[in-house]
């Protein structure tokens, strides 16, 4: 009889709850949506590239400053003191002593700079959008390990039940050996395979319980949290069925095709800068300054102008940087073939391994269910003196690796899945509707877009978010 999910599951539920009393283990059930939650909300390397994407959303905010007027003051008091002697003077010392105050106020504006301060500004918005995409990426990164780790430490349980579920029956195979050598029916060699293969089993279950061991640790470090009992997924993300629509979708979506886009088009940006750079630009400026001086000498001064200025000859520096503006440029556009290409093919590739995942997995239960006819068919005879008890141990190994292929078979299944919604750019939370508090990258990017003020209402906005940001 095939091996059905159910009986798989039932089974799986005795070996976990088995473990968990033997090693102590909380029990407590943790699904695959709450491992993958728990990630999202725990990893340090998604709030460490959050923060990189702040720091690429202040500098929108400076940009939109270069687009205002910038008004500056200074203040100096000065005491100067001194003498002076001439012989027209009888060289008589004449002593001086004037102080001073000054106190001046200046702005500048730019009125025109053939929109270079517009197309930074608009750079600067790209740059964020790319990052944005990278953040995305990371957040694939991070639930993909958050399935890695537990579907590996599903399977490591799974194998440990399965050896110790081993070493019962060898045990039980070894005490039968013994018992038809105490009538004479078999020979101390069989005994000794028996004795063999027994130590052979304890060894892999000690190999299985280490290797249980490091997949717990390994847990623990993608979700930010001790491994408690894990459920069983019921069933594998819902994909396309042709590796064409894996591919499209991967091209359409994948975080890397969308970052690089952003990234072409700043480039574009910088482009235009560069050649803007060439040309005229026109500031308004405007200053006061009051001066206080000794013996009521007051003086106050206004002043507002008009420049503009434009460059003559710049010993080839400004066409360079036009020059290497283009070449970024095209950089990045030969970088959307690679990162197309690459896509593709790790779609294509995923897609494969999710076919050849599915495929083991249903072989494997074949072999399992023939593997168990035949290890039955076996015993039966050699208790009726036509089978060896090496017939018996191998036809209990070709059962056990059958079982043991399932295992890994099944693993295989949801990490190839899951692989594929990756390459897809769907292995996000807002995709999979996971129950946690989502991370909005425009909250903080519509605070500071207008670069605010410290003072104003938005700038006391913001202050609350940092102070929120980095408790």
């Amino acid at each position: 009889m095939m091996l059905t999910t159910r009986k798989r599951t039932a089974v799986t539920t005795l070996f976990v709850a088995a473990l968990t009393c033997a090693l102590g283990l909380p029990l407590k059930a943790e699904t695959l949506r709450q491992a993958m939650s728990a990630a999202y909300n725990n990893s340090g390397l998604l709030e460490q590239n959050r923060a990189l994407l702040r720091a690429a959303d202040e500098d929108v905010a400076q940009a939109a400053a270069a687009l205002r007027p910038v008004a500056n003051w200074s203040a100096t008091v000065q005491d100067q003191r001194g003498w002076s002697q001439s012989a027209s003077t009888g060289n008589a010392r004449s002593f001086n002593n004037s102080p001073s105050a000054n106190l001046a106020i200046s702005a500048e504006l730019t009125l025109f700079d053939g929109g270079q301060n517009k197309m930074a500004l608009e750079a600067a918005k790209e740059a964020v959008l790319a990052t944005r995409q990278a953040l995305v990426s990371v957040e694939q990164q991070i639930l993909f390990s958050a399935v890695d780790a537990y579907m590996k430490l599903r399977r490591e349980l799974e194998t440990v039940g399965l050896r110790k579920n081993n070493l019962l029956v060898i045990q039980e195979e070894l005490r039968a050996a013994q018992d038809r050598f105490d009538v004479g029916e078999i020979t101390k060699t069989d005994v000794a395979m028996a004795e063999a293969r027994l130590a052979a089993s304890a060894s892999a279950l000690a190999a299985a319980r280490g290797a249980y061991i490091q997949a717990q640790e390994a847990y623990q470090q993608a979700i930010g949290a001790p491994a408690g009992e894990l459920e069983e997924p019921t069933s594998t993300p819902k994909l396309p069925d042709t590796v064409k629509a894996v591919k499209s979708a991967a091209v359409r979506s994948h975080p890397d095709m969308l970052r690089i886009q952003h990234e072409i088009k700043q480039a574009e940006l910088n482009v235009s800068r560069a050649k803007a750079s060439m040309g005229t630009s026109v500031k308004l400026s405007g200053s006061m300054r009051y001066t206080d001086q000794e013996a009521d000498d007051f003086s106050a001064q206004s002043t507002v102008s008009v420049s503009a200025s434009g460059p003559i000859y710049s010993g080839g520096r400004l066409p360079s940087l036009v020059r290497q503006a283009m070449a970024r440029r095209d950089a990045q556009r030969s970088g959307l073939h690679i990162t197309r290409h690459r896509i593709e093919q790790q779609a294509g590739s995923a897609f494969a391994l999710l076919d050849m995942a599915r495929a083991g997995r249903k072989a494997s239960e074949e072999q399992i269910r023939a593997a168990r006819v035949a290890f039955e068919g076996v015993r039966e005879e050699a208790t009726l003196g036509s089978r060896t008890t090496l017939d018996v141990l191998n036809a209990e190994q070709e059962l056990l690796d059958a079982k043991a292929g399932l295992i890994s078979a099944v693993t295989d299944e949801y990490l190839a899945a899951y692989r594929v919604l990756s390459e897809m750019g769907k292995l996000t939370v807002d995709t999979l509707n996971l129950p946690v508090q989502k991370y909005d990258p425009a909250e903080y990017f519509n605070l500071v877009e207008t670069a605010p003020s410290s003072g104003s209402a938005q700038g006391k906005a913001l202050d609350r978010v940092l102070k929120a940001l980095s408790k």
